[in-house]
This record gives C-alpha cells, structure tokens and sequence, in this order.
C-alpha cells in the first residue's frame, strides 16, 4: 500500500459513496485507475465492506456503553464470542490490563442495559463486568489509513 492508496482510503472513509471520479481528481489520478486500485485493496482484504453507519438515537438505541467482561480463564471461548450474534454488541476486543473482553454495546435505554448486563451474566465463563455509559461521543469513525507523519517516524507531539 503507498501513498495514493492511502489517499484513496482516506476519501472513501469520509464517505464510500464517493465516485472514482470524484476520488480521481482529489488523488490526481485518472478514474480508471482509482477503481483499479480500489479492486485491488478489495481483493487483498484492506476495503473488508462497505456499510452505512447508522445513528444510534435515530434507530432507537441512543445508549452506548463499554462493558468490560472479566471471565474464569482466557475469556476468548465460544460462548463468549458467539456474543457477536446479539445486535447490541457492536465490537468485541480481547484485551490486556485487569479484564479479559471489552464490548462496545448500543442500546435503548438503562432497563434494556440491565437486561444486556443480565444475558452476559448467564454466559457460561462470566465472572464479572464493568460497565461504562458514555454521556455524549466526540469522534467516532472507522479506521483511518492516514498516519501522523510525527508518529509514523516514532516521534510523540508534545
């Protein structure tokens, strides 16, 4: 992947609806050979979908909470995965530090938090969780495939 691929992923994370014309004459490349490249970050995994991202309010789900699931060994088992099957939880991440899983969850309200909660209690495993409501979100979006050129050369901007 070079610079131009990153250009390109970086127009069709801001919006995927974008045409390769559009994306062309940001990236000064000819349309062709934008969605030549687009094929090719398909086909090697890099683009994994496109989807639309939806408001949480607006569906009916405004509460987003960050659930920490400390479990009785390695925490990643089949039951524990097979949490990805529950349209509340948006991402499951194994994690280091004093909890084995953290699940970003959406959901209606506080009641239906406490009946969520309730489900991962009777997951077979579960020794406990922490749970962490957000009153109000800042940023949110997909990978980004830019990189702070401060960073990418190991630098930290103080």
């Amino acid at each position: 992947m070079d610079a131009l691929d990153r250009k390109i992923l970086g127009e069709l994370s801001q919006d995927a609806t974008l045409s390769y014309a559009k994306i062309s004459a940001t990236v000064g490349l000819s349309a062709p050979a934008v969605h030549e490249r687009v094929k090719r970050l398909r086909a090697s995994g890099v683009i994994r979908g496109t989807v639309a991202q939806l408001d949480g309010a607006a569906v009916g789900k405004p509460l987003l909470a960050f659930i920490h699931v400390d479990t009785v060994g390695w925490g990643k088992t089949g039951a524990m995965l097979a949490l990805d099957a529950w349209p509340e939880v948006e991402e499951i991440h194994s994690a280091t530090g004093d909890t084995c899983l953290i699940l970003k969850v959406r959901v209606a309200s506080p009641q239906a938090l406490e009946g969520l909660l309730s489900q991962i209690y009777d997951v077979d495993g579960v020794r406990g969780t922490r749970t962490y409501v957000t009153l109000s979100t800042h940023l949110e979006r997909t990978v980004q495939a830019e990189v702070s050129q401060d960073l990418s050369e190991g630098l930290y901007v103080k």
